[in-house]
């Protein structure tokens, strides 16, 4: 048996600051501590979830360690009188701060293959989403990062799955502006987006790296690497809501998600390099008044960009995100297959580039 102690931390969106302090036997936790600025009720129930991470094989996963912990504080609530409240905190982050303590990144150890394929036309990146899902769910290829790039001469609004057109796009502004309007897979906010002055990636993984997480808790998960590479160049970035990063100057990203019965998991997030405010508003109906019952409305949001914040070029922050990611996660530089590019346009024809997809909510 060792006697040394290790640390692990978690803090949460909008909630508070958790801290893990293990002892191992061999492959076997022999000794928890649990601390933070969080509020539980009663106090007795922190010992009741130190006492569940007592015994717990060192390579358990974050669902098991809060599968545990559950378990335990549902014994408990009948000698407690009443089930033990937690505020600022969850069973999920233990299971995180846990696994880190053991210097086991959740997810760390998928390995993913990075993407860079430089610019598509916007359809077809969209489409890109779907097929790399269904390549994942038939084993043809791994978990991926894939950096979007587009024409610069190509503006696009993609907007959510569930999104009204009618409500979200003003066409004499799209016509104006020779603007490519695209409805993608996942739900969400509409986008208006320039080559220029956006930064977009799209992450497929498989379930089982965000199973036993909440919507929200995946969100966190699958952003939470982005705000400290934010960090790195000098952005002062939080999650915020279910699913937008922010910055004390205002909204920065916005991030969607779908999860294919199969198992694959769709999470792509854009950033706002830079924004051509009247432009936008002359393409988006955002603020203005609905001419649609129907379909979910994007949220008026005040967006400060990356270029202000940075004063970097914009590759150079992709570069950035890219090299941070890379030490997070086992990454290795891939590319598109010619049968994935193949897919990719034969899925823009037949579904992305037709009416009925794109009206499918009028």
């Amino acid at each position: 048996m060792t006697d040394q102690v290790l640390r692990g931390e978690c803090k949460i969106p909008g909630g508070k600051f958790v801290t893990v302090d293990l002892v191992v036997d061999g492959d076997m936790i022999v000794w928890a501590a649990v601390a933070g600025d969080f509020f539980l009720d009663p106090d007795e129930a922190l010992a009741v979830i130190e006492g569940a991470l007592v015994g717990l094989p060192a390579g358990a996963t974050v669902s098991e360690v809060s599968a545990a912990i559950d378990a335990r504080l549902a014994d408990a609530a009948e000698e407690f009188g009443y089930p033990a409240t937690l505020v600022g905190f969850n069973p999920w982050s233990v299971g995180v701060a846990v696994r880190r303590a053991l210097g086991r990144e959740p997810g760390g150890e998928v390995p993913f293959e990075v993407l860079r394929p430089g610019p598509l036309p916007i359809r077809t990146n969209v489409a890109l989403d779907e097929v790399l899902c269904y390549e994942l769910m038939a084993g043809n290829r791994g978990a991926t990062l894939r950096f979007w790039e587009w024409p610069e001469e190509e503006r696009a609004v993609v907007i959510g799955s569930f999104q009204s057109v009618a409500n979200e796009v003003d066409p004499a502004g799209v016509d104006r502006h020779g603007v490519t309007v695209v409805r993608r897979i996942s739900g969400g906010g509409a986008m208006f987006m320039e080559g220029p002055n956006c930064i977009t990636f799209s992450l497929v993984v498989p379930q089982e790296m965000v199973e036993g997480m909440s919507f929200e808790a995946s969100y966190w998960f699958l952003n939470s690497w982005l705000v400290s590479a934010l960090e790195q160049v000098g952005v002062q970035a939080e999650l915020s809501g279910l699913n937008d990063i922010s910055t004390p100057h205002g909204k920065i990203a916005g991030s969607a998600q779908k999860r294919f019965v199969g198992g694959a998991v769709l999470h792509h997030v854009t950033m706002a390099y830079g924004i051509d405010d009247s432009k936008m508003h002359e393409v988006l109906r955002i603020g203005k008044a609905r001419l649609r019952p129907k379909g979910a409305p994007s949220a008026v949001k005040r967006v400060d960009p990356l270029r202000s914040q940075t004063g970097l070029p914009r590759l150079e922050i992709i570069d950035q995100l890219d090299r941070y990611f890379r030490t997070e996660f086992r990454s290795t530089d891939s590319e598109l297959w010619p049968a994935e590019l193949a897919q990719a346009e034969a899925l823009v024809e037949s579904k992305f580039a037709t009416d009925e997809w794109q009206n499918r909510v009028p």
